[in-house]
């Protein structure tokens, strides 16, 4: 179904507790899945019940206030009362204002989740159109409701197998590319920024795309591993999880390949927590974000020293940061006051987006946007899109990686960080 207008569309959502045990991704549909798991928790959404469409620099904006309308008026019966339960759209945002990519928010028909232990469904309707179960009014210490009641779950297909090529910047033109960066950087144009290459591949259009999510959430289990019209990934960097007015960001810059062996892997992450480039651009993230944050919040807290973060392919520095919310913020005015942090811009923002507009040679489209879920009240979880790609319907598959550019970047090893954050995208196509 297409956007409609706010006041055009009255939606209900009767959600109700189900026993469920094994994986959820099996629910999700195999050519449109709609995911968002960690730890295979969370949710997966079936059908597509409304969509909204979002262009330019106000689609933060006009998503916030498309989102705020519709659940305003919305019926929702949700005895559940966890993070993903009720009323709920998947959404995913393009990178840049002048972006040609869509962006959009889309409420399933249904919606198949489990969190703490407690595993419901969702069933949404356009009010007026279909009749709900009374079993929405189920307690979560009730008798659960039989197995039958779930939509249908189909075996996962083979994951397809391809490779990732260069695309519209070859490894040379990158490093070339990085090279003008920092000559910039120099100059005095900007203090940082991130520049990113593509790379492409070709899978079966009839490929069971919830094969490729998979085997990115068994191999990164602390990342969200999401999926939303055709963006598929599994994302270190939350952008900000919000649940009962409070919420949680955390940042992610500066990064280094792990070791071969446990001592090598040791002093990687010694050198990467000592690294003055590293800090430098992690502080650059961190006071991005909370510059964005406190017109949004009345508190913010955030670690006074950067922890690093093992992964599965590389370290990161890491900075958690905790926020009271202010009553009229929800978790897309959030979104839209963080995005884009200097973690995938630079600093200062603008003089970086320009400076990126103008180096790459290619639309990152829904790249390193915010991708996640929002709920009737404006909870939800957000990260940026990494560790992605995009598949459009023909089996054209697009992924792009970057790296963060200061002033005494090298610009072979920032070709080398983007090999890393290639990994987890053409791991899952081997």
């Amino acid at each position: 179904m297409t956007s409609s207008p706010p006041s055009a569309v009255r939606l209900r959502a009767v959600t109700t507790v189900v026993t469920l045990d094994g994986p959820l991704i099996g629910f999700a549909d195999s050519a449109h899945p709609l995911v968002a798991l960690r730890r295979g928790d969370g949710i997966v959404g079936v059908g597509e019940v409304w969509r909204g469409e979002f262009r330019g620099a106000s689609r933060f904006a006009d998503a916030a206030r498309t989102w705020r309308a519709i659940a305003d008026v919305a019926e929702v019966a949700d005895p559940v009362h966890r993070a993903g339960s009720g009323l709920v759209a998947f959404g995913s945002f393009a990178f840049a204002d002048e972006s040609a990519a869509t962006s959009v928010l889309v409420v399933p028909e249904t919606i198949v989740g489990r969190r703490d232990g407690v595993a419901w469904v969702t069933r949404i309707s356009v009010a007026g159109t279909g009749e709900q179960s009374a079993d929405a009014e189920r307690e979560p210490g009730a008798d659960h409701v039989p197995a039958d009641h779930l939509p249908a779950e189909t075996p996962i297909g083979e994951r397809p197998r391809a490779t990732l090529a260069a695309a519209t910047l070859s490894r040379d033109d990158f490093v070339a590319t990085v090279g003008r960066a920092v000559e910039r950087i120099r100059a005095g144009d900007v203090e940082k920024v991130v520049i990113a290459r593509d790379a492409t591949a070709s899978i079966p259009a009839n490929a069971d795309r919830r094969a490729i999510v998979r085997e990115l959430a068994d191999a990164y289990p602390d990342t969200l591993a999401f999926a939303v019209d055709g963006l598929i990934g599994a994302s270190p960097e939350t952008l900000v999880s919000v649940h009962a007015r409070e919420a949680s960001a955390r940042v992610l810059a500066g990064s280094t390949a792990r070791g071969a062996d446990a001592a090598e892997d040791a002093a990687a992450a010694t050198q990467l927590a000592t690294s003055q480039k590293d800090l430098d651009e992690h502080e650059f993230a961190v006071q991005s974000v909370l510059k964005a944050l406190r017109p949004h919040v009345t508190a913010v807290t955030a670690s006074e020293a950067p922890f690093t973060l093992k992964l599965p392919n590389l370290w990161h520095l890491a900075t958690d940061v905790e926020l009271e919310l202010a009553e009229d913020s929800s978790g897309l005015d959030l979104v839209a006051a963080l995005h884009p942090t200097a973690a995938v811009a630079g600093s200062p923002t603008d003089a970086a987006l320009a400076l990126i507009a103008e180096l790459e040679p290619f639309d990152r489209g829904r790249y390193a946007g915010p991708v996640g879920w929002i709920d009737q009240d404006g909870d939800g979880e957000w990260v940026i899109a990494l560790r992605c790609a995009r598949i459009d319907d023909d089996g054209m598959l697009v992924a792009h990686a970057g790296a963060g550019i200061v002033i005494d970047s090298d610009p072979v090893a920032e070709l080398a960080e983007t090999r890393m954050k290639f990994r987890p995208i053409a791991d899952a196509l081997r």
